[in-house]
Formats: C-alpha cells, sequence, structure tokens
C-alpha cells in the first residue's frame, strides 16, 4: 500500500513462527516477561508510536484495517515488522474476535523507582499515588484521568495490577503509556518519597476531613487513592491529611477511577493546570 515505509508482510498461516507473540494472547503471557506488554487499537497504537518510553517489536494488522494508518506506521522505525492477515485467520490466531484489527507488541525496559522518577519533576507538580488497585479497568480509567488532568507522573505500590496490561492499556486509551509512572514496594515507602521531596500527600477517602472543594494544594500536591471496598490502609489516614468529595446524604461510594477523577479535576483547576 502506497505511503507505508516498508513492506507489509502476509501471514497466511496460524503456525507462522513470526506471529509466535500474538498467537492465544493472555496478559499473563507476555506481561511481566521479557518486559513486553500487548497494545491494541489505533489510539493505542498512534501513543506508542510517539512514545520515548516504550518500543514496538512487531505489528498485526488486519487487511482492511490498513487504510488510513500510513502516518502512524511511518512513525516506527523500519525494521519494525507489519505483518497483515484476513479476519477469520487473524481471529485464530489471537484466540478472540480482533474487533479493533490493531495489535502491537510492545516492549518497555524497565520499571522505574518513585526516587528516581521524582527528582525529574518540575517544581510546581500533581501526582496520583494509588495503592492496591488489582481492577485492570480501574488502573485504566486512572490513567486516562491523569492525562487528562495533567498530573506529571503515576506512583504504584507493590500490590497494584500492572498498567500495561492489555485491558489496562485500552481502557485508559493509550495514556498507560504516555503518562510517566513509577513503582515502590509499599504505599508507605511511596508516600515518604513523596514526602521528602517536598509533596503535600492528601489521602481520598469518604471520611475525610477536608472536602477537597476547600483544599489548597499547594505547588506541589499529590492525590493519594486506595482500593475499592477496603480503601487505604488506617495507617496511611492516621498519618496523612485527609480529604472527601462531597456527597448526597446516606451515599459515600464512587468508584475509585471516577472519584479520582473528580479529585484531581479539583487539585488541577486550583493549582492552573487546566
Amino acid at each position: 500500500m502506497a505511503g507505508i515505509r516498508q513492506e507489509l508482510i502476509r501471514i497466511t498461516d496460524v503456525e507462522d513462527p513470526r506471529i509466535a507473540e500474538f498467537r492465544d494472547i493472555r496478559e499473563r503471557d507476555l506481561v511481566g516477561r521479557r518486559h513486553r506488554f500487548v497494545a491494541e487499537g489505533r489510539v493505542v497504537l498512534r501513543t506508542l508510536s510517539g512514545s520515548d518510553r516504550f518500543s514496538a517489536d512487531k505489528i498485526l494488522i488486519l487487511e482492511n484495517r490498513l487504510a488510513g494508518l500510513e502516518d502512524i506506521l511511518d512513525r516506527f522505525p523500519a525494521d519494525v515488522p507489519v505483518m497483515i492477515g484476513n479476519r477469520d485467520l487473524l481471529d485464530r490466531i489471537v484466540g478472540f474476535p480482533m474487533h479493533r484489527g490493531i495489535l502491537a507488541i510492545g516492549r518497555r525496559d524497565r520499571v522505574e523507582a518513585v526516587s528516581g522518577a521524582v527528582v525529574r519533576l518540575p517544581e510546581n507538580a500533581l501526582v496520583l499515588a494509588c495503592s492496591g488497585i488489582s481492577n485492570h479497568d480501574n488502573m485504566g480509567g486512572l490513567f486516562r484521568n491523569a492525562a487528562a488532568f495533567g498530573a506529571d507522573l503515576v506512583c504504584l505500590d507493590g500490590e497494584c495490577c500492572d498498567p500495561l496490561y492489555r485491558k489496562a492499556i485500552r481502557v485508559s486509551v493509550g495514556a498507560a503509556l504516555s503518562v510517566p509512572y513509577a513503582v515502590d514496594e509499599t504505599a508507605d515507602d511511596v508516600v515518604s518519597v513523596l514526602s521528602d521531596a517536598g509533596f503535600a500527600v492528601h489521602a481520598l477517602s469518604p471520611r475525610g476531613g477536608t472536602s477537597i472543594t476547600d483544599l489548597d494544594p499547594g505547588r506541589r500536591s499529590c492525590l493519594l487513592v486506595g482500593t475499592e471496598g477496603e480503601g487505604l490502609p488506617e495507617s496511611l489516614l492516621a498519618r496523612l491529611d485527609t480529604v472527601r468529595i462531597p456527597q448526597s446524604p446516606g451515599f459515600d461510594s464512587l468508584n475509585v477511577a471516577t472519584a479520582a477523577g473528580i479529585a484531581l479535576f479539583s487539585l488541577a483547576t486550583r493549582m492552573g493546570r487546566i
């Protein structure tokens, strides 16, 4: 096809060794092993093509989805193979109906520690910190909100699921590949590093002492959120300033990604970031 910067590789055999990484895709087979992950869909592929933190190993595209992808594919190095096939073949390769018609195997070099990431943050910075987020939809939603409201960094503890799971990336609309993130073993470690770097850490809880609408975030602000149900550990709530989102009487439960979005909007507005 005109405009694509390298020759397309047509796949006709499910057993073709060149598509081994795409065969019977399951997140557990790629995420966390050899630092690879699966990127799915046009928007995510575009984000991956412009990333300076991640790279692509290879790309698999449904042949009737090629139209209009030339500008995206041209942004990848010429040695990244682009393979195509018909719907029946690709569905059998990946093990599920390939509705979006676009998959890539991405690669990350390493996961950065919070201490390393924080030193590069600007003097005025907004951070989202997450503790125990194990649901991939929620993780994707949190990254999407972080991107929407200008967070400079997302910090995760060791209990969080990997933000580069295929579903998390998809729900984030590619934000998991564009918003920097860092990981430490415990939420206490994350909070300590951020506090030492001059961040005011605000723990979001239905029982928070201050309404998010009344909070003065200062120059360096971090919103800390916990898993749904159990919420943040009492040990953390006891040592931090706590904030809440005012809600109708008798109802105090929001999805964690929804709650984080509301709180990040409030902080970003007061910090003049949006």
